[in-house]
């Protein structure tokens, strides 16, 4: 049931957020020529920005439950709502997103996640696109970049299991990474027009080693992001 409450704070919280991110995107824009480094100082800010305005109109804190990892891991995050995706920036220390390529040709837009470091991946396009995707990522990790994925490859409503992408488990074969899997509940909240006070949790699960067989890889992780969904996973 939606209350009053909820209405007038999500519509307050969609003027503040999208008219202060009109801002961010022509600071961001001015960025563009002087590099990477400054793109992403703008891209942190606009995502702190988004956790304030979600924290102090919404009304939703964030809690994380265990230690969140810095280096040489490929998180695997549930993906329920579009405010983990703003929020990793925040969250995690800079890290480079696992994407879809088609998100990288939009004009513009492609240029900027580039500079953000958006590695795109290119569904069914053989060995020639995936080996260009993991020379990118590569490149990121040599430069000290913590590596993230959303592993169902869409966002999954609160409470559904979805099967991993195809791509996750020969990702994690080539990276030769250990998985850092997270699991989360804002779907509770965020993942509707007219969003709701409350609580979202993430939980970090422990870290899955890497060399694992896929279909041990893939329970795994797929045990992990759901532990906070209120039925059981089920594959």
């Amino acid at each position: 049931m939606t209350r009053v409450g909820d209405v007038l704070r999500s519509l307050v919280f969609y003027l503040a957020f999208y008219a202060g991110s009109v801002g961010y995107v022509l600071v961001a824009l001015g960025m563009l020529p002087f590099g990477e480094g400054a793109f992403q100082r703008v891209v942190l800010g606009w995502s702190r920005f988004h956790r304030r305005c979600t924290r102090w109109i919404l009304g939703i804190r964030v809690v994380v439950e265990g230690e969140l990892p810095s280096k040489d891991v490929l998180v695997a995050m549930k993906h329920e709502s579009f405010f983990e995706a703003i929020d990793l920036p925040n969250l995690l220390p800079m890290p480079a997103i696992i994407a879809k390529a088609e998100l990288l040709r939009i004009p513009l837009w492609g240029r900027a996640g580039r500079l953000y470091g958006l590695v795109g991946v290119e569904r069914d396009q053989g060995a020639r696109a995936l080996r260009t995707m993991l020379t990118q990522a590569r490149g990121m990790i040599a430069a000290g970049r913590l590596m993230a994925i959303f592993p169902e490859g869409t966002r999954v409503p609160h409470g559904e299991v979805a099967p991993l992408g195809s791509g996750f488990a020969g990702l994690y074969k080539m990276l030769r990474l250990p998985v850092v899997p997270i699991a989360l509940d804002s779907g509770r909240l965020y993942h509707r027009t007219w969003k709701r006070r409350g609580l979202i949790t993430m939980r970090v699960g422990e870290i899955i080693p890497a060399g694992l067989p896929r279909d041990e890889l893939e329970a795994r992780v797929q045990d992990a992001i759901n532990v906070l969904n209120p039925i059981e996973t089920t594959r």
